[in-house]
């Protein structure tokens, strides 16, 4: 069944990347909905990353990628939270989530009160203003994640592209982010692209999942759909079971097999 193409936030058709005369994404389609929130899973290496740069036009690649209704890639129309950011040396959090508003400024122009509102917006949801007047340099692996996040929701681009947004939170700070795009998500419009090692993770939060092996999409669906014990053991080649824990899925690796120490002879 064809998806009217209003109802297309982000579409992919054959995109294609190599490093090395190595193709890593292998002629990948895939369109994101409005509003959907879609889950990249997959071992390391499998082409999520890339996937995802190429979708906020970092990566050069083959194919194409467009907005809705057909508009080329930009800085208003997504936001990209990387895996490993590089954080400016001299820079304050305020003045680094400050950077989010750039796309929406026109040439020569300076940030407004009402770019300096949505600043101060974010950084009280994600619980950050009382880190505003600090340097960027200082802050731990984790506040400076959260803050990376805080800039590309100041964004306020209607498509959010994460890569790995939780990997240096502790699992309180993992939840409250992730819960804080999903609400803006349901009550903003924004469509959500993610790529997520937690498979238990991915299930909660994502409406869809796509499993990517070796720079090609093994298959997509609804999590209940994808995660499948066999599919994903295979794949991430080690034994895995999915259970319904109370109406979530979890994903666990089988019990390692406990051999009985020898009996000392008497």
């Amino acid at each position: 069944m064809s998806v009217a193409a209003e109802a297309v936030a982000l579409s992919c058709r054959g995109i294609r990347v190599s490093y090395h005369r190595s193709e890593v994404v292998c002629g990948v389609d895939l369109d994101l909905l409005a509003g959907e929130w879609l889950g990249l899973i997959g071992p390391n290496g499998a082409g999520k990353s890339t996937l995802l740069r190429s979708m906020a036009g970092l990566t050069a690649c083959r194919g194409t990628v467009s907005l809705q209704g057909g508009r080329g890639l930009s800085a208003a129309g997504v936001a990209l939270v990387p895996q490993s950011p590089v954080l400016p040396r001299g820079m304050t959090v305020a003045e680094y989530v400050l950077l989010g508003r750039t796309a929406h400024l026109g040439w020569l122009a300076r940030d407004s009160q009402a770019d300096r509102r949505v600043v101060s917006s974010v950084l009280h949801r994600l619980s950050l203003w009382h880190f505003a007047d600090r340097l960027v340099s200082t802050l731990s692996g984790g506040e400076a994640q959260q803050v990376v996040v805080a800039r590309a929701l100041a964004q306020k681009a209607p498509v959010l592209l994460l890569d790995e947004p939780t990997s240096a939170l502790d699992m309180g700070h993992q939840v409250s982010v992730l819960e804080l795009v999903d609400d803006l998500r349901r009550t903003e419009g924004l469509s959500v692209v993610a790529a997520m090692h937690d498979l238990s993770t991915a299930a909660r939060f994502a409406d869809r999942l796509a499993l990517i092996h070796e720079g090609r999409i093994v298959t997509q669906g609804t999590p209940d759909v994808v995660l499948e014990s066999d599919l994903l053991s295979a794949i991430y080649a080690t034994p895995l079971e999915v259970h319904d824990i109370g109406g979530e899925l979890v994903v666990l690796p089988l019990p390692r097999r406990r051999t009985q120490p020898p009996k000392e002879a008497r």
